[in-house]
């Protein structure tokens, strides 16, 4: 049987050969899972994660974890049984994201090491193994209820069995289209922006300054900015083609690019360190800013096209189509995607603020008068004009109107039926056993003690 690294026997505790006294006990196995054991610090980190980001754990943590671990066992041995890989390209590329995440939330990559009490090539190792066995499970309940898919009598059925007071309130809807335009930068804001990155490359060379020290001072990356501009490991898709193009070919950690421009604005990086096919760097990012008149201009425009779109028939569409400069919508009419959904419908709350503000009182075909946004992709101000395409108020759900949401409710309702039966039955069949400390709690699933 395969124990990882110690084992609780009679009152002594063996670690790799060394029999130490219970009372000095620092780790144990609560939980035995076919070949695989649970221990106790497994489920103190598990539980110092939560904690760290915010996620609440329904219950007793003591209770909670380790049942959620051990089904995510009993996922990883049919996984095994069925030869179910994941690409380590994927799982490295998720990992560089939460370690990036955890590094700008803490602060620095050291009071990351200190938090977790590890090295970050420990941190990062554990985590390769986590998000591996994440992904392995999440293709596995695909695979379990990959046939899954309610048939229209279905649904209706199930619709008509609902009591009234379960039918869920579909909130109000509305779809929008844009029209954005970025206010033109005078050539002298250009060149500014682009002497003073320049001069920062020079201190860096001639040993004046710091460039980590000059990220911290002046880029305009807040994020990067806290970190002295390191961006953590990142493969090349991860960035903007224009940023990754200079940074993939940089070599010598001593030296910083040329001025490189992106939709960002203006960046110099320095190479920190290269790792296969990812890189970790710095950089210093500039943006440069529009003027009021600017501004001015650029609303003084936009009402000319709204007039043309209000008193001559030109449509918002064809508008979009000659004056936005919005690329992820100009191809569609101006139509917004929802980041959340990847569907064109809105809840208010996932609107850009302004844009929410602005259709709150308006009727379907409503064209706003122009007015300044932050465009929170590029964190920049844009000025736009946007159109209420449709809207729908909160109303419950009904089979003429929301046939899909009632659909995916059922849909999610069966596979849950079907997982959960799953792990019943998987239950019986492999070797489980649970230190008897640890069995009184209200599992979730009460068949773990046969």
């Amino acid at each position: 049987m395969r124990i990882k690294q110690l084992l609780v026997i009679g009152c002594w505790l063996v670690v790799s050969g060394l029999a130490i006294a219970q009372d000095n006990i620092i780790d144990e196995v609560i939980w035995i899972v076919g070949e695989d054991a649970i221990l106790r610090s497994e489920v103190e980190e598990e539980r110092l994660r939560a904690q760290y980001e915010g996620t609440p754990i329904p219950g007793d943590p003591y209770c909670v974890i380790p049942e959620q671990l051990a089904i995510q066992k009993l996922f990883l041995h049919q996984a095994e049984l069925d030869s179910i890989e994941v690409s380590e390209s994927s799982v490295s590329s998720q990992v560089d994201m939460r370690m990036n995440y955890y590094i700008s939330q803490i602060g620095s990559k050291e009071k990351m090491e200190e938090y977790f009490r590890k090295t970050s090539t420990e941190i990062r190792e554990e985590m390769m193994t986590g998000v591996r066995n994440q992904m392995i499970i999440q293709q596995m309940q695909s695979k379990l209820t990959e046939n899954i898919a309610p048939t229209p009598a279905e649904v209706r059925r199930y619709y008509s069995n609902l009591p009234s007071d379960s039918i869920p309130m579909i909130p109000a809807q509305v779809e929008v289209q844009i029209l954005s335009m970025e206010p033109p930068v005078s050539l002298e804001e250009t060149e500014r922006i682009k002497n003073q990155l320049r001069e920062f490359t020079d201190r860096v060379h001639n040993g004046s300054a710091d460039f980590s020290m000059l990220a911290r001072l002046y880029s305009e990356d807040v994020e990067s900015a806290k970190r002295g501009g390191e961006l953590g490991f990142v493969g090349k898709g991860q960035l903007v083609s224009e940023f990754a193009d200079v940074a993939f070919n940089l070599n010598d950690p001593k030296r910083v690019s040329r001025v490189v421009k992106t939709e960002y604005g203006y960046h110099i990086i320095q190479l920190i360190e290269k790792k296969g096919d990812r890189i970790n760097c710095r950089h210093i990012l500039l943006k440069p800013h529009t003027s009021i008149d600017d501004k001015t201009n650029a609303i003084k425009r936009l009402d000319s096209i709204r007039e043309l779109m209000v008193d001559s028939g030109l449509t918002f569409e064809i508008a979009v189509s000659r004056y936005s400069e919005d690329k992820s919508t100009v191809m569609n009419g101006g139509l917004m995607t929802n980041p959340n959904t990847g569907a064109s419908k809105f809840e208010y709350q996932d609107l850009p603020p302004e844009i929410a503000k602005q259709i709150y009182t308006m009727k379907e075909g409503d064209i706003s008068m122009p007015f300044v946004m932050m465009d929170r992709t590029k964190n920049k101000e844009v000025c736009v004009l946007v159109k209420l395409k449709t809207k729908r108020d909160a109303h419950k759900a009904n089979m003429v109107d929301d046939f899909q949401v009632v659909r995916q409710l059922l849909e999610q309702r069966q596979k849950a039926e079907t997982i959960e039966k799953w792990i019943r039955k998987k239950q019986k069949e492999i070797y489980i056993h649970i230190d008897p400390a640890w069995r009184g709690c209200d599992f979730q699933y009460s068949n773990w003690v046969h």
